[in-house]
């Protein structure tokens, strides 16, 4: 099965991993971003904390590479030609930044699939670990999805779910939800692709979250104790982290605790 892989992420990193290991998949060509990249919601370029290069992995295993650049007018409709050449079997979209347009998931047999940091329809958009933690969620999870002309849209092809225990950060849910995004792409390339059922979403009950920029990381005091844990732990490293304003300086606090006052004392 061919596959054309798009990520820019340690998670596409793994994921890419596991691939290399499945007999009947051949990775074909891999495009990324660069760790500084323009999008939609900053005027800024943003920087990815999480980056990962995999223009050296496609180096070491002699696989075609392609860097999506809008700074320098490299977007990913402007490689159709390419993915028309490589008619591949699945584009796997893993750790990916930007939309996929309708043109170039067609040329893939099965389509693009994507996954998500959560129990779709649940959680849709940008940032739904760190916001699954700022909600105080207790669990959430993965899902495995065709992608469609929306925003995490597309049939369901897979769910696998975990708890968010009180005292986890960001990078071990984070952890979490890599660990189980491989173990169920491990399962699902295990079978035969077209047999593969899609469960089609239900659009009036997807929620789309926003994506979330270092400016969003300030607290408000005002909120009660176990929103403000909740809102530093959810943007510890490796994001940019909570932070106030101290004497005109600005504080980024990276862990706290709630310590419950007995009122008797």
């Amino acid at each position: 099965m061919k596959v054309v892989f798009l990520g820019a992420t340690n998670f596409s990193r793994r994921i890419l991993d596991l691939l290399f290991t499945i007999q009947s998949t051949e990775v074909i060509a891999i495009f990324g971003i660069p760790k500084k990249f323009n999008i939609s919601y900053s005027k800024n370029k943003v920087v990815n904390t999480n980056f990962a290069d995999l223009s050296r992995l496609a180096q070491e295993r002699q696989i075609l590479y392609y860097e999506v650049d809008s700074t320098h007018g490299k977007r990913l409709a402007d490689f159709s030609n390419i993915f028309e050449k490589l008619r591949p079997d699945i584009i796997l979209v893993m750790g990916w930044y930007y939309m996929v347009p309708k043109f170039i998931r067609d040329t893939a047999k099965y389509g693009a699939w994507g996954i998500h940091a959560s129990l779709l329809p649940k959680y849709a958009g940008g940032a739904p670990l760190i916001w699954a933690i700022i909600n105080g969620e207790k669990i959430t999870g993965i899902t495995l999805f065709r992608l469609d002309d929306g925003v995490d849209d597309g049939d369901i092809i897979a769910q696998r779910s975990f708890a968010i225990l009180e005292t986890d950060t960001i990078a071990e849910v984070y952890e979490k939800a890599t660990i189980e995004s491989v173990a169920l792409i491990k399962k699902i390339f295990s079978k035969d692709i077209s047999e593969i059922k899609f469960l089609p979403q239900e659009k009036s009950k997807i929620e789309v979250w926003p994506q979330r920029k270092p400016e969003d990381g300030e607290i408000d005091w005002s909120w009660n104790p176990d929103k403000i844990y909740n809102f530093i732990r959810a943007q510890s490293k490796p994001y940019p982290g909570a932070w106030t304003v101290i004497n005109g300086k600005k504080i980024t606090i990276w862990s706290a605790t709630v310590e419950k006052i007995n009122d008797k004392e």
